[in-house]
């Protein structure tokens, strides 16, 4: 396996220009969710050209991709995304993974059907809230999978995300315009039921667990001063430890805003924004393969603070039914973190692109290993 190894990071370096390439492509191009048309495409060529079968518009998701090569019995799924952010691009580094799950499958080709492989990278749309990789695990895409993996940059490097559930949807009051000066007893202020339901948030946080998130934006609360607001809209997202203990908190959060209705006599009505994301799972004999062949090429796993927590995935969701890894990448990069503009800018320099050729090599010989083990008798999706 040693030389199956470093077979498949040849091929990976004989691919960098290429690879590093593609990840500025994508960085330079920033398309949101079920919107990445370019980039699919991108994907889809380059895997095309190493020798793969490419499907598009996989799972009736018209940026979705399935590209497969091998016909081994051992089943490896290598997850790209590709969708950016509103207003500041790709500032959780998308492009970086693309690019990385590219290069795992460049590295792994050649190689596939002598260690026993079927490699399926896959093109899952939509990270970003969409749930992508949801509604690909409902229409089977990961049916039979033994292992699947993608990385994700960072600021610092960690073996596994912290991943929490989450639930998101929208808010709509519906009041009643009035003259805000000359008969604001007519009107029914929506604006103020928003405000209301904010309060009643905050001071819901103090009864939460340590680990809960709670926040929103609102994207609507009136047009002008002295026009009582008839309708106010928000986004909002309510995350936990575990899909049981997100359901009551979103039910309390949910109250909150029934309370705003109540008070001003507005008419509420909310809607769920995508699936939810279950908390993520890693597999622990497979993190232990990352672990060693991440730090055989030269990365370094820092101590971190327990209270480093808070991201949240559609890998959860494929975690519960499939044995997966999701480590973070290391940029070197603070104080910048994930969602910053700066973490944006970040993500085309030097430590971005070594994260990209690192995490195709660390993949692809997380690969080499699954293959071994199966070829030992020990497959990671039964756990005997």
């Amino acid at each position: 396996m040693i030389a199956a190894k470093e077979a498949a990071a040849q091929h990976i370096r004989a691919a960098e220009d290429d690879l590093i390439a593609l990840s500025h492509r994508i960085h330079a191009h920033p398309e949101l969710a079920f919107e990445e048309h370019r980039a699919s495409r991108w994907v889809a060529d380059a895997l095309s050209e190493a020798g793969f079968e490419v499907r598009h518009g996989y799972c009736d998701l018209p940026t979705a991709v399935e590209a497969t090569i091998g016909t081994g019995p051992t089943h490896i799924a290598i997850c790209a995304e590709y969708d950016a952010l509103p207003d500041i691009g790709h500032a959780c580094g998308h492009n970086i993974i693309a690019a990385a799950a590219v290069g795992a499958g460049i590295g792994l080709a050649p190689l596939a059907d002598e260690l026993g492989l079927t490699v399926r990278v896959l093109g899952t749309p939509a990270e970003e809230g969409g749930g992508g990789k949801v509604l690909m695990l409902d229409k089977g895409a990961f049916d039979g999978v033994d292992a699947a993996m993608m990385v994700h940059p960072a600021a610092v490097e960690m073996a596994a995300m912290p991943g929490l559930a989450v639930t998101q949807f929208d808010v709509t009051y519906q009041g009643k315009a009035a003259h805000a000066g000359a008969y604001p007893e007519l009107g029914v202020n929506a604006a103020d039921a928003m405000t209301l339901a904010q309060m009643g948030i905050g001071l819901l946080r103090q009864q939460t667990a340590a680990s809960d998130r709670i926040h929103g934006i609102v994207t609507q609360a009136g047009s002008a001063a002295n026009i009582i607001p008839e309708v106010s809209r928000g986004h909002w997202i309510v995350r936990s430890d575990s899909l049981d203990a997100l359901r009551p908190l979103a039910e309390r959060v949910h109250r909150c805003f029934e309370a705003g209705a109540l008070a001003t006599g507005c008419e509420l009505s909310t809607t769920p924004v995508g699936p939810d994301y279950a908390d993520l799972r890693p597999d622990r004999d497979l993190l232990d393969l990352w672990v060693a062949n991440a730090t055989a090429l030269g990365r370094r796993f820092p101590e971190l603070p327990k209270s480093v927590a808070g991201a949240a995935t559609d890998m959860g969701n494929v975690s519960h039914v499939v044995p997966t890894i999701h480590p973070m990448l290391g940029l070197d990069c603070g104080p910048a973190v994930n969602h910053q503009p700066e973490f944006t800018a970040a993500c085309t320099i030097e430590t971005a692109d070594r994260a990209v050729l690192d995490g195709a090599t660390g993949m692809a010989w997380t690969a080499i290993d699954v293959a071994l083990a199966a070829e030992r008798g020990r497959r990671f999706a039964d756990k005997s």
